[in-house]
């Protein structure tokens, strides 16, 4: 989650019991990069932090490629007359992308990366067990894909630094806005006690995951 501040370790107070005494987690098997469009970080309709947000999640992409994880990037359509419209400038990836076998685009057009895309075909057919989610916005499409993920039986690493998104205004009413670095927490809390919170993007170790296994051969005669 970015911060105003440089981003320390997770005080004591605001870590959830499974964030607490952990040793840095074991490598994951693949990236998933959520909406890193230029709406959301370019301009002065950029998020919040959104380029703390962006060197950790290049930081990430340049790991994962060096280990031969499998990245997905995930590119919002958005609706006519949205920042992300789809065709837009505001619609184009914001971080460089080499596609190729283990690096991948694919669009979406809901909050959760997994419906309507072959997102978990993907998964499936590269073998990966465990992934990494970064991007916007913490509390819509990060929180639904990570979700979705930990629905699947994915395991998910969730960093703290990683993940961005806007202030939330007032309800109606006698009501207080939510600053965007609360509500990045509170998409964190949301999640529960199956995610693996992290403090630094930095920590995230991958690896390749493992060939998928070969399909039968043709039965003997």
């Amino acid at each position: 989650m970015p911060q105003p501040e440089p981003v320390e370790a997770l005080a004591e107070s605001d870590k959830t019991p499974h964030e607490s005494d952990k040793p840095l987690p074991e490598p994951v098997e693949a990236l998933i990069v959520v909406d890193m469009q230029s709406a959301f970080f370019a301009g002065e309709g950029a998020a919040p932090h959104a380029a703390a947000v962006q060197a950790r999640a290049e930081d990430l992409v340049d790991r994962a490629r060096a280990a031969g994880a499998l990245i997905v990037h995930l590119q919002n359509d958005g609706a006519p007359g949205m920042s992300d419209e789809t065709g837009t400038r505001g619609w184009e990836l914001h971080l460089n992308v080499e596609p190729g076998p283990r690096e991948v685009v694919l669009r979406k057009t809901q909050d959760d990366g997994f419906a309507g895309t072959p997102l978990g075909e993907l998964l499936t057919e590269s073998g990966v067990r465990s992934l990494v989610v970064c991007g916007v916005m913490s509390e819509m499409c990060v929180l639904a894909t990570s979700r979705s993920a930990l629905e699947r039986k994915y395991r998910v690493v969730l960093p703290h630094d990683a993940h961005g998104t806007y202030d939330v205004p007032p309800a109606p009413g006698e009501t207080e806005g939510v600053p965007a670095a609360m509500a990045s927490r509170v998409a964190e809390w949301a999640l529960g006690d199956e995610v693996e919170i992290i403090a630094y993007a930095k920590d995230v170790p991958f690896q390749a995951p493992p060939a998928p296994p070969a399909p039968p051969g043709p039965a003997a005669a």
